[in-house]
């Protein structure tokens, strides 16, 4: 499989795209260019990429399709080795990473050819927050949190952090939704010395159809789904028609997830935004019970994107820890790891200062 790496036509230094700018630049002699005068310099290179590709690669189209294997093989069946083109060092990927680095002159190579036929995504958002500014908001997070260990907020673990492109299923549909419920309101009053209250039950229902666009789902297995859905959401109107040369400079991830394989996940948020919708038509309730919600859905279409993460993982007594960070919006998840020497230092300091403060009243008392 081919390596593909954009040079600027200028100096030949490696091309990048640019998240400030929006634009390709080259950090050696500063020219900027644009997305299509990148798409017609590289025209020839990524069809030629495309039409290189694998022959024999395998379709995923469900779980049953993942192939067996054992431990004498599975390296030789799931990484690829790539060549660079800059400085000739040969280049080792999992058999889901579609762009990425050469280690030794960090030159950013795309894998050509991993992201054609149905791998290719409809759209991608570029990273919209450069690095730097990823960095500035995660300092930021941790200074709200006095109990990190100091190595997290090193600047080793900084360097750590990796702009990677998130493949993702959107499932757009309309949903014809049936709900039932049986609806309650209560009344009280005071009679004599009596508190009374009546309930009155009524049965309830509703019909819509409520049109559902670009639901997200993951479709990497190595990402936690609940850290994904803590960053969202996505601005699609920034998304653009894929092209290969925005993985220029960043990580990506070819989906290893079928659409089949997250629609439940997908059917789930469509429900409960269903729910939502209709209960906030019962507002003169005060309560419900025995609730039926059956969903039609019509008209469903998929697509597949890569969004922007910025990622970071902390390994902290033996637990590793996940950071993501939105890197169009700048929303940060994830689960802070906690030292307990600073916890305990700082339990023992305040002890002593109430116990200092008790003995000097007590001393004022006596």
């Amino acid at each position: 499989m081919n390596a593909v790496q954009y040079k600027c036509p200028y100096c030949g230094g490696e091309l990048v795209f640019k998240p400030e700018q929006q634009k390709f630049g080259c950090d050696y002699c500063g020219s900027f260019f644009e997305e299509s005068e990148i798409a017609k310099m590289y025209e020839e290179v990524n069809k030629m990429a495309e039409e290189n590709a694998d022959p024999n690669a395998k379709t995923l189209e469900n779980e049953n399709d993942f192939p067996e294997f054992d431990d004498n093989n599975e390296f030789t069946e799931h990484t690829k080795l790539y060549t660079c083109d800059s400085c000739g060092a040969q280049i080792i990927a999992d058999d889901t990473t579609a762009a990425s680095f050469c280690y030794y002159c960090h030159n950013p190579v795309v894998l050509a050819g991993r992201l054609t036929g149905q791998y290719k995504p409809n759209f991608v958002i570029p990273f919209a927050i450069p690095r730097e500014k990823a960095v500035e908001k995660f300092k930021a997070w941790c200074r709200k949190r006095w109990f990190l260990p100091s190595a997290f907020k090193s600047k080793q673990q900084l360097e750590k952090m990796s702009g990677v492109y998130v493949p993702f299923w959107l499932t757009s549909c309309e949903a014809d939704a049936k709900f039932s419920c049986i609806g309650e309101k209560k009344r009280h009053w005071t009679s004599g010395d009596y508190n009374i209250t009546e309930i009155s039950e009524f049965a309830v229902k509703r019909n819509g159809i409520f049109p559902f666009e670009r639901v997200p789902s993951d479709g990497a297995s190595k990402i936690e789904d609940a850290l994904m859905d803590a960053i969202e959401p996505y601005n699609y109107r920034e998304m653009r028609d894929f092209s290969m040369q925005y993985l220029s400079g960043f990580m990506a991830e070819k989906y290893d997830v079928s659409w089949e394989q997250v629609i439940d996940r997908a059917r789930t948020r469509i429900n409960e935004g269903c729910r939502q919708k209709i209960h906030e038509t019962l507002q003169g309730y005060s309560g419900t019970k025995a609730e039926q919600l059956n969903i039609n859905y019509k008209n469903v279409n998929r697509e597949y994107a890569l969004m922007p993460v910025w990622f970071m993982t902390y390994k902290h007594n033996d637990k590793i820890y996940s950071f993501a960070m939105n890197a169009q919006t700048g929303k940060l998840a994830g689960t802070p790891p906690l030292s307990f020497g600073k916890l305990f230092g700082f339990c023992g300091a305040l002890l002593a200062v109430l116990t200092l403060i008790i003995t000097i009243i007590g001393g004022m008392l006596l």
